[in-house]
């Protein structure tokens, strides 16, 4: 069975959309794109560490609309992304069924992602893919979830946990924080959510 890892950059107040650059994704007027550039100017060798290790090549599942912003971009842009022509990339669509991008395929449904859960091979890391992410949450098929969270509010927004999590406990594996805030966490799913009373 292979892991679902979703890796996001996620403001204090949940918002994912655009972090990469202005024109990113202006979808429903969103008109902060390239929020987390100035941290990146600034991060420090434990950061770019931790940077490299989400970067490192595996195979990749992403929504469709994260999937045209990638092949648009990266297959021309392989040497700062070592390996990401070469590894596979699932696209997630009902629409999409082609691509030049090397390495392409696609699926239809949860039933496919499930499927593809199920297989022989590495691990599958999500980047961006807010729809698809909440799917996946909502049928609780995330393995385990990579946060950076960034010292901002941005009050409008596509949020990572919108309407589709389940109830969930998590795990911190791992965790990091910058001189200049950013907060790097990774946590793996921990079984269902217990309660009681404090103190008790």
């Amino acid at each position: 069975m292979r892991k679902i890892i979703v890796q996001e950059f996620i403001t204090l107040d949940g918002v994912m959309q655009a972090p990469g650059g202005p024109e990113e994704d202006i979808s429903t007027g969103f008109k902060y794109g390239g929020w987390t550039a100035p941290y990146f100017r600034e991060a420090d060798d434990a950061a770019a560490n931790f940077m490299a290790e989400w970067m490192r090549s595996t195979d990749i599942l992403l929504g469709r609309k994260t999937y045209d912003i990638f092949a648009g971009y990266w297959p021309a842009h392989a040497d700062i992304w070592p390996g990401i022509n070469d590894v596979t990339k699932y696209c997630v669509s009902t629409t999409l069924d082609k691509s030049d991008w090397q390495n392409t395929i696609f699926l239809k449904s949860v039933e496919d992602i499930k499927k593809l859960k199920d297989s022989e091979g590495g691990d599958l890391k999500v980047h961006g893919s807010g729809n698809l992410v909440q799917t996946l949450l909502k049928h609780d098929l995330v393995d385990e979830l990579v946060l950076q969270t960034f010292p901002i509010t941005l009050g409008q927004g596509k949020k990572l946990f919108e309407d589709g999590a389940i109830a969930a406990a998590w795990t911190l594996m791992d965790s990091l924080v910058t001189p200049n805030g950013v907060i790097f966490a990774s946590y793996k799913r921990a079984g269902e959510v217990k309660t009681g009373t404090v103190g008790e």
